[in-house]
């Protein structure tokens, strides 16, 4: 399987960095790298409505596109739960 090429929106990077815990940050960067072997793994969800997946990390949600054609995967929106589906 190729290996995808992740981009990471500013907005999103903004969010990485403002969380508070240094452990937490460093395993929502590493979930991201796997998913650029993976793009759709075990436990991703589809979200309704939008040509985007949800992957859980810990208390965290990561919201990205895949854009099979190009291998590329769009990384949107990094938040706390209660927060990352609100507009």
């Amino acid at each position: 399987m190729a290996r995808y090429r992740v981009l990471i929106k500013a907005s999103a990077a903004r969010e990485i960095e403002q969380i508070p815990n240094r452990r937490d940050r460093r395993r929502i960067v590493q979930r991201i790298r796997n998913l650029a072997d993976e793009p759709r793994p075990r436990g991703c969800e589809k979200l309704s409505g939008e040509n985007r997946y949800r992957v859980r990390q810990g208390r965290y949600r990561i919201v990205y596109s895949v854009h099979d054609e190009h291998l590329v995967i769009h990384v949107v929106k990094v938040g706390h739960r209660k927060d990352v589906h609100r507009k």
